[in-house]
């Protein structure tokens, strides 16, 4: 890692944990909006990692949002930071000014993140393309994810001005660079609950069966965070970064579905209770997994991707990349 990209990983913990615990996660989802919490994340820019430095930005690179995306993610960050990373980069790329504040993107207008908050919203119009709207643009009629984290419904935005960008390929990343942020803490949770759970004389992290489970776990991890990263990085070296982060989404999205499952198999029926942090990040890591495109739909996408280069491309496409 950079010593840039060090000190961000240090800013964005370090703010995270002065000012992010269970109390400012559970009045978020309640529907108060947390002020101070955003108000942290935009005095230390990073909300305008990939905003190029003319715009007020850091100008840095994904790998950069990769780093702040997955923290986001980790310690379930109640606000739409990954959305405003991705749309001010998408904003960037087609020529147009990021405005100061939350931003946010979606595919879907009936389940908008954040849309009451944001002081932009991209919506996708399908070919490569998007459109931008506005507070008081639309009627928003407030609604939650199992995340308990906004999603609101927008009414039909009509006609607008398009401009190049791939918003729900951008959604599916930043969503992946969340889930392995989000499985990552759930291993850490679950390792530690192992050593310290006493059953029969003994940690039960020292049972075979919790021993494989937690195995099985940490590998999850470990294989959608070099997802996520890797499609970060295809952008940043200027590929044709689809494959990658259709790669990403998948994967992410079927190692989110084997975290959940067997996080609340090793902490049982504790880890549904409202006072417990496990519960935060699954019901995140179930709805992230949904958004932007399931497994099944970027599956497809990629199968067409693949079929489309032809018999004679593919073991190099597999080797080289496509």
């Amino acid at each position: 890692m950079s010593d840039e990209r060090n000190m961000i990983a240090e800013t964005v913990e370090r703010l995270f944990e002065e000012h992010l615990d269970t109390t400012v996660i559970e009045v978020a989802e309640s529907g108060i909006w947390p002020t101070a919490l955003w108000d942290e994340i935009a005095a230390n820019g990073l909300d305008r990692v990939l905003v190029p430095a003319e715009q007020g930005g850091i100008g840095g690179s994904w790998e950069d949002a990769f780093v702040i995306i997955r923290a986001a993610g980790r310690h379930t960050a109640p606000v739409p930071l990954a959305e405003t990373i991705g749309a001010g980069w998408l904003l960037a790329q087609a020529g147009l000014d990021v405005p100061e504040g939350p931003l946010s993107l979606t595919d879907d207008i009936a389940r908008v993140p954040w849309a009451a908050q944001a002081v932009q919203i991209l919506i996708a119009a399908g070919d490569g393309a998007f459109t931008v709207r506005e507070p008081g643009e639309t009627e928003i009629i407030p609604d939650r994810n199992i995340g308990r984290d906004p999603r609101d419904g927008i009414t039909d935005p009509g006609t607008a001005t398009q401009h190049t960008g791939e918003v729900q390929t951008i959604g599916a990343l930043v969503r992946s660079c969340q889930m392995a942020g989000a499985i990552a803490e759930v291993l850490e949770l679950c390792v530690t609950y192992a050593g310290e759970r006493v059953q029969f004389g003994r940690p039960i992290g020292k049972f075979q069966a919790m021993q494989q489970k937690l195995a099985l776990l940490a590998g999850e991890s470990a294989a959608a965070g070099i997802a996520a990263q890797s499609a970060c990085r295809a952008i940043d070296r200027d590929e044709d970064a689809m494959f990658a982060i259709a790669i990403a989404k998948i994967r992410t999205g079927e190692a989110a579905g084997k975290a959940a499952a067997i996080s609340h198999q090793v902490f049982g029926a504790i880890g549904f209770t409202d006072e417990h942090h496990l519960h935060h990040l699954t019901r995140r890591l179930w709805s992230w997994r949904a958004e932007f495109g399931g497994e099944r739909i970027w599956s497809e996408r990629l199968g067409r991707a693949v079929a489309e280069q032809g018999a004679d491309n593919l073991w190099p496409g597999l080797t080289q990349g496509f």
